[in-house]
Order: structure tokens, then C-alpha cells, then sequence
């Protein structure tokens, strides 16, 4: 029996789809408006800008509609700062807000199963949604919830200047390719002080926001970060290969403030944020349910959920502890323990037979008229049309088709909209496919 988590104050009585439908539409389908979608601004992405093109594809002897426009792009509204937490294979916070705005009203509830760095959970607050986030990685929550609850940049500050830097301490592992020793002694008195306020139950809103800008802060590219130049901040290199590097770049690790950079950082990330927007954030957060739970069985409550907005994982693209080992150690997780519980498909079979699982939980879940917008972009140098497969995998779990949305930002030629070519490097597309719940 599933266990009940969410709190009244968000339940809502179930409503026909019918009325339940963003004014937004203005009493069009879906399918409608997305048909004629016009960006609203000069563009010369088709010969009509205003129109949207449709390529059909063909499953079971049923034809889908992909529709084909520019339906948001980075330059349309620039998004939240608060977004900039850096989290391998995540979209653009336009994303989700495209469908958030189109299929949900302020008080209803977005989910998403797969939340990675929260850009879904965070836009929907901001639009005055309930959350719901899911993600079995437990790293994800490390960087969702501290930015429900933001704490004054001089709180931040303050803090600081609190935590004991002890300049003999040293990792139990050798981080001496990433680190400064005087670095490394001051990311190892950070983490020992999170550990203990945590560990007495003591960690506050400023102390997780801490947390979260360190975690983001360990590795990356520039001088905005703890280490030497390595990868960029949503992956990590083995200490083997940070040594190759090192030694084809000629450097070698030189101290960082972390104190200032996480400051810094933090800095950044409110830059555009109002006292409405911070407010707003708290309040969602007050009654949002963070899980980290396996997308297949989650503890919600059934016909619940408005509008899913997701992406996820996808085969075996990304392997948690080759990419997080560093965060982990930082935050005491066992990544290794956390990687057999994530989905790691070695084949598109194996991925299927998890996400038709996944399905059957979102079909649960979602209330009737309800949406699920399932972003799939493009794997394997686009040789696998991945909306092809997910499309079966939401019949079978009982919604309805509406089509696939591929927004375009990007292209070379024309002719490659038509038919979509997937090969076509120039082209930056993503591609959702939109069911219904009826």
C-alpha cells in the first residue's frame, strides 16, 4: 500500500480536463495551439515563422504528429539565477516552463520522478506550483531543497566566518592532484564541520546552502572553483586521469579561497532573485515533497499529480561514481552503494523494460486530464530516435499520445527540419513527448 506523504493543504478535488486547461489555450486543444504557435518575435527559422511544421511518424499502424518550432529558446525570458547549479545532461529552466505555463494552473502539483539538479521542482515553484521531487541519487536533494529555503547573503557570510579552518587537516584519500594542501585542508575543515552540525541534528538552512554551493564548487574550470583546471563541475575525473592532464597542461594545483568562492557563488546565484520570488520559494517549499526513491514505486498518493515534467537517465551514458565519487566523499555518501540502485541500461531493451515500469507508477500518480511532458533528446549521435520507443511505453502504461514537441534553436539547413535529421550536428533540438491522462 503506498504510504500517503503529501500534506492537505496542496490536495485538490479532481477536476475534468475540460476545465481544468490553462486559459493560456483559450479554448484550443493542444494540439491546436501548438500548431499554430507563433515565437512572437522576427525569425528566420522558416519561411513562415509562424507556422509550425509537423513530421508524422508511424507506430503500430497509428500516426504520431512531431511539431516542429522554436516554442522557447534562452533569449525568451533569461531564466532565475537560482537555476545555476551545474548537474550533468540537464535542460534549459525554459524547458519546463513551456509546459508548466501551457498545462498547469498556480496550486497545482508538478512532478518529476528524475529532478537531477531541480530545474522542473524550482521553475514550477517559481510559477506558483506545488512540487513534488523525486531522484533516487541522493546528491540531488543536496542541490534542490537549500534553494527553497535561501538565507541572506550576509547569514551566508557569517557563516563562514564561523567554520574552524584548521590548516593541518588533510582528506583520507589523495586529492593532492586537485588541491592546494592549504585548499584541501580548508574543503576537509568544511566538510568535518558539516558532518557534526548534521550529525547533532544541528544543520540549518544556512549551513545545506553551504553544503550545496561547496558540492558545485569542488572540481571545475576556472578560478570560480576549489581545484586546479580539470572537467567542468558536473562530472569528475579519477585522481589518474586529473594527473595526465596536470602534466599536459604544465600546472599544478594553487590555493584557492574557498570561503570567498562559495560567497561568490552564492552571490551569483541570487543576483536576480526578489524578495517575492525568495518568498515564494519558501512557501512552496514549506508544503513540497522531496523523495529519493526509485521512479517505479514512489510513496504519492494516486491521481494526484497536474503536470510531470521530466528527463530521464539514459542508458548507459552516465556512470554515477566515475562522475560523483567526488561529491560523495565530500557529503559522506557511498557512491559506490548509490550506483547499483541508479538505472545504468547497457541496451535500449533494458532501459525500456525500466522507464514501461516508471510509466505504470506516473500513469498512478498523475490525476485525470493530467499531463506527462517526458523529455528524451537525442543518445548516441542521434542514430536512435529514443521518442520512438518511449511513445509505446506510455500507450501501454494507459495515457494518450498527443505527439512529440521538438523545439529547435539551432540548425544549418532548411531541409533538415523536415525530416529531423538527427545527424546533423549543427542542429540543437530537444524533443518531448506529450501524453495525457483521460
Amino acid at each position: 500500500m503506498k504510504t500517503v506523504l503529501i500534506p492537505l493543504i496542496i490536495l485538490q478535488k479532481k477536476e475534468k480536463y475540460e476545465i481544468h486547461i490553462n486559459q493560456r489555450l483559450k479554448g484550443m486543444s493542444v494540439s491546436d495551439y501548438l500548431k499554430s504557435f507563433s515565437y512572437g518575435e522576427s525569425r528566420k527559422l522558416f519561411e513562415d515563422a509562424s507556422k509550425t511544421r509537423i513530421h508524422c511518424f508511424e507506430i503500430d499502424g497509428r500516426k504520431y504528429p512531431r511539431y516542429i518550432n522554436e516554442f522557447w529558446t534562452s533569449k525568451q525570458r533569461k531564466a532565475s539565477s537560482v537555476h545555476e547549479i551545474s548537474y550533468r545532461a540537464c535542460f534549459k529552466p525554459q524547458l519546463p516552463r513551456f509546459f508548466i505555463k501551457l498545462l498547469s494552473q498556480e496550486s497545482d502539483i508538478v512532478y518529476d520522478p528524475f529532478s537531477g539538479r531541480g530545474t522542473t521542482p524550482i521553475e514550477a515553484a517559481l510559477l506558483g506550483r506545488n512540487v513534488i521531487s523525486n531522484d533516487i541519487n541522493p546528491l540531488s536533494e543536496i542541490l534542490i531543497y537549500p534553494r527553497f529555503f535561501i538565507p541572506r547573503l550576509h547569514e551566508i557570510e557569517k557563516r563562514l566566518q564561523e567554520i574552524p579552518m584548521e590548516k593541518n587537516n588533510k582528506a583520507e584519500i589523495d586529492l593532492s592532484m586537485f588541491y592546494d594542501p592549504k585548499t584541501e585542508a580548508e574543503i576537509v575543515s568544511i566538510k568535518k564541520y558539516l558532518m557534526e552540525r548534521k550529525g547533532k541534528r544541528e544543520e540549518d538552512s544556512i549551513d545545506k546552502w553551504i553544503r550545496m554551493v561547496a558540492t558545485n564548487r569542488l572540481t571545475g574550470h576556472s578560478s570560480g572553483f576549489f581545484s586546479v583546471y580539470t572537467l567542468p563541475p558536473n562530472q569528475a575525473v579519477s585522481p589518474e586521469s586529473q594527473m595526465k592532464i596536470n602534466a599536459k597542461r604544465r600546472q599544478k594545483p594553487e590555493y584557492r579561497d574557498t570561503k570567498k568562492i562559495i560567497l561568490s557563488k552564492s552571490r551569483s546565484l541570487l543576483r536576480n532573485l526578489t524578495l517575492v520570488d525568495k518568498e515564494r520559494l519558501r512557501k512552496i517549499g514549506e508544503r513540497a515533497i522531496f523523495l529519493t526513491e526509485d521512479a517505479k514505486d514512489v510513496s504519492i498518493q494516486s491521481d494526484l499529480v497536474q503536470l510531470t515534467v521530466t528527463s530521464p537517465p539514459f542508458l548507459d551514458i552516465v556512470q554515477y561514481s566515475k562522475d560523483n565519487w567526488l561529491r560523495c566523499w565530500f557529503n559522506s555518501i557511498n557512491d559506490k552503494e548509490i550506483e547499483k540502485k541508479i538505472t545504468m541500461a547497457k541496451s535500449l531493451r533494458e532501459w525500456s523494460s525500466v522507464m514501461a515500469v516508471a510509466f505504470k507508477d506516473l500513469f498512478r500518480v498523475t490525476k485525470e486530464g493530467g499531463w506527462v511532458a517526458f523529455e528524451v533528446g537525442e543518445i548516441r549521435r542521434g542514430s536512435i530516435n529514443l521518442d520512438e520507443y518511449v511513445v509505446p511505453l506510455g500507450l501501454k502504461a494507459g495515457f494518450e499520445c498527443v505527439g512529440v514537441v521538438v523545439n529547435l534553436q539551432k540548425f544549418t539547413k532548411t531541409s533538415s527540419i523536415w525530416g529531423i535529421n538527427n545527424n546533423n550536428f549543427g542542429t540543437n533540438t530537444n524533443r518531448i513527448v506529450l501524453f495525457q491522462k483521460r
